[in-house]
């Protein structure tokens, strides 16, 4: 059977090295990309490399033993070759290059989907990277379909092959489109005929129906999972599940994920100040609402709480609650 791999995405803000760390454990995933990093106009020193991909100090893997690959955002082709080459003397994984991120300050500077409307300074930058890297070490991209239409979305992945990029990660939206569903995975077909180099789908892959449908519209066997993922951490393993034939079973019922948020609150407990650490439970326990009954208690109880000591024994006694339905329902 051939192997259909399954990635996981980077998103600022949410899945940083601690869900990395806590998604990988659960299983099904081949390789996960970190937070962009910013390039700017200079090489960045090691710690912020180490800030964005602590796992540059485990051999670029997850505790798990899964790649994290580094993922660079910026438009100077000097700056992010200068940087990338650093990245791989700190023994990353691979390079991406982020060419899909819709913020607003990030594409005011030229970066992210901005490069969109620009291929040729996207050819410019993935074969900088490309030459100043070790030919064996992957460079990889992220793309959307375009900034407001995907007239030029051909212009890009070709630029980005032509340039040296292995494999494109296509997130089947626009940049104006946002987050909006739906995610138009049926344009990837024509960028598929096209290229020589694998492509990946993304974008609103939140259960495994949704999984396979967009393979099927997409003619993509890999894909990447984002939020999807964070919301149903058993996503992956539903989907491998059903590849290997063995469909019809919950993949990861409350009661196993419980132990993953006690082990989410004690990382960022140690990682970040008092005030950041409610947010982020809260935000991950908000996104988990749409696959766990559970979830939706748990929130309810935990938005009242504001202290970190509160919640610590809120999270100690978390326990097991109703069977939850299986993955997808």
């Amino acid at each position: 059977m051939t192997h259909k791999p399954l990635l996981l995405a980077p998103m600022e803000g949410l899945l940083d090295w601690v869900l990395r760390d806590l998604l990988t454990r659960v299983g099904g995933v081949d390789r996960c990309v970190s937070e962009f990093i910013r390039i700017t106009d200079q090489l960045l020193p090691e710690r912020v490399f180490l800030r964005t991909l602590p796992e540059l100090q485990n051999g670029s893997c997850t505790p798990a033993g899964v790649p994290v690959r580094a993922q660079l955002l910026g438009s100077n082709p000097a700056c992010m070759a200068e940087n990338a080459a650093r990245l791989a003397q700190l023994g990353a994984e691979g390079i991406d290059l982020n060419f899909g991120c819709p913020a607003k300050t990030v594409n005011r500077h030229g970066g992210g989907a901005a490069l969109l409307r620009e291929p040729e300074r996207i050819g410019a930058v993935v074969a900088a990277v490309r030459r100043a890297v070790p030919a064996a070490l992957p460079v990889s991209a992220k793309m959307r379909l375009g900034w407001s239409d995907s007239a030029q979305a051909l212009d890009c992945a070709l630029a980005m092959q032509d340039g040296g990029a292995g494999e494109i990660v296509v997130h089947a939206r626009t940049k104006e489109d946002g987050y909006r569903p739906p995610a138009y995975w049926e344009r990837i077909p024509a960028l598929r005929a096209a290229l020589r180099v694998p492509l990946v789908a993304n974008g609103e892959i939140w259960t495994l129906e949704d999984a396979l449908r967009c393979r099927a519209l997409a003619g993509c066997d890999a894909l990447m999972l984002g939020r999807g993922a964070v919301a149903d951490p058993g996503l992956a393993l539903a989907i491998r599940a059903h590849d290997a034939g063995q469909c019809g079973a919950a993949v990861l019922p409350w009661s196993a994920l419980v132990p993953q948020l006690q082990a989410f609150w004690q990382l960022v407990s140690g990682c970040m100040s008092a005030h950041q650490r409610a947010g982020r439970i809260k935000q991950w326990l908000n996104l988990l609402r749409r696959r766990y009954p559970e979830a939706e208690v748990a929130f309810a109880e935990l938005r009242l709480l504001r202290e970190a000591p509160a919640i610590t024994a809120w999270v100690q006694q978390l326990a097991p609650a109703v069977q939850s339905p299986a993955p997808g329902r």
